[in-house]
């Protein structure tokens, strides 16, 4: 039983430590802060601008076209890295298939910009 418990001492001073860390991190900006707020800092702004309406207003469109062009290209990142690091692996079929998945991301982006979808007026 002994042994047991030592195997898992380092484990526990881990964590102890992690939670010290993340309490001293939470706690130190309450104590050290400089608490002398003014109007402008306190006022609301969002999404660009000042709030200026109601909560429940309608946004352009375009806010919701940018954040899911984004999403998109942030997958094509997260499918080429792995990609990139079995490359050797693959073969043809993986490296076509990428081409393949790349060639549909840039017509879709192409048409995206021929639309006018990512431009600001």
């Amino acid at each position: 039983m002994q042994g047991l418990l030592s195997e898992y001492l380092p484990i526990v001073v881990f964590i102890g430590i992690a939670a010290v860390i993340g309490l001293a991190l939470l706690v130190a900006p309450f104590l050290v802060a400089y608490k002398n707020p003014d109007p402008e800092k306190l006022s609301a702004y969002e999404c660009g601008f000042n709030a200026f309406d109601d909560a429940r207003m309608k946004f352009d469109v375009r806010f919701y076209l940018v954040s899911i062009l984004f999403i998109i290209f942030d997958l094509e990142v997260a499918f080429l890295f792995p990609w990139a690091v079995a490359f050797g692996d693959v073969g043809w079929v993986g490296f076509w298939s990428m081409i393949v998945f790349l060639g549909v991301l840039t017509i879709g982006f192409v048409y995206e910009w021929k639309k006018g979808a990512l431009e600001w007026d």
